[in-house]
């Protein structure tokens, strides 16, 4: 049996400094295609700012009074069911990665890069924007409930589970989505810059990709996508 743990978070910010507030799970089991219902857990924290409050309107009167620090509960991946998961899996898995050091000692997933892959001509490759544009296409189907608050851990690890299962029905291997993850993210359209942003690499001014390149601050993914482009048209 192989079965892939789906993971999300919700945090007080953006970086490792961040404190996680939910983790939420479900499994996905490979042979039989079962999703299982998924699970969350909220942490103490000592605040939670409002700008990240206004993503998953999770509030310190939500939290119980008994809940643990996320660093304190370590029970989430110990349990004896655990020693069967094959791989784990997110959108966006770097993310996760920054919190549970232990993933980068397992397979992990990452299905953000592997629909980049997979689907790059989707409208957008956020968690939300795919399930709806696979759920248009007949791709997906999901239980609303489940799925129910958007930007929550237990739902968006319940939709990207949804996604996970598709990429596989679309010819995915776990082998090619294991490397995709420790690869840069390939992305279709160049993201930044006016009037470049939305255009195809191909149509962006080798100027401009020449400073994307050499911009110390530059994401390194986008860096990487403009060399690669340079690099195709020097045909190396």
């Amino acid at each position: 049996m192989t079965t892939i743990r789906i993971i999300d978070m919700e945090t007080t910010g953006m970086d490792a400094s961040s404190k996680v507030i939910e983790l939420g799970w479900c499994d996905y089991d490979v042979e039989t295609r079962q999703i299982s219902d998924p699970v969350s857990e909220l942490f103490h924290v000592d605040s939670i700012p409002p700008e990240s409050r206004a993503i998953h309107h999770i509030g310190m009167a939500d939290i119980p009074a008994t809940a643990q620090p996320f660093d304190a509960f370590a029970n989430v991946f110990a349990p004896a069911d655990t020693m069967a998961i094959t791989f784990f899996a997110a959108h966006n898995s770097a993310f996760e990665c920054q919190f549970l050091s232990d993933l980068e000692h397992r397979r992990v997933i990452c299905t953000y890069k592997a629909a980049l892959h997979v689907w790059p001509d989707a409208p957008s490759h956020s968690n939300g924007a795919l399930r709806y544009w696979l759920e248009d296409a007949g791709k997906i189907s999901v239980d609303p409930a489940k799925a129910y608050p958007t930007h929550r851990a237990g739902p968006d690890a319940y939709i990207t589970a949804h996604l996970l299962r598709a990429l596989f029905e679309a010819g995915a291997t776990g082998k090619e989505m294991v490397a995709w993850t420790s690869d840069p993210a390939v992305l279709p359209r160049c993201p930044i810059g006016t009037p470049w942003r939305g255009m195809k690499w191909s149509e962006v001014d080798a100027g401009f990709l020449g400073w994307m390149v050499n911009k110390a601050e530059m994401d390194p993914d986008h860096k990487w996508n403009a060399q690669r482009e340079l690099d195709r048209r020097r045909g190396s």
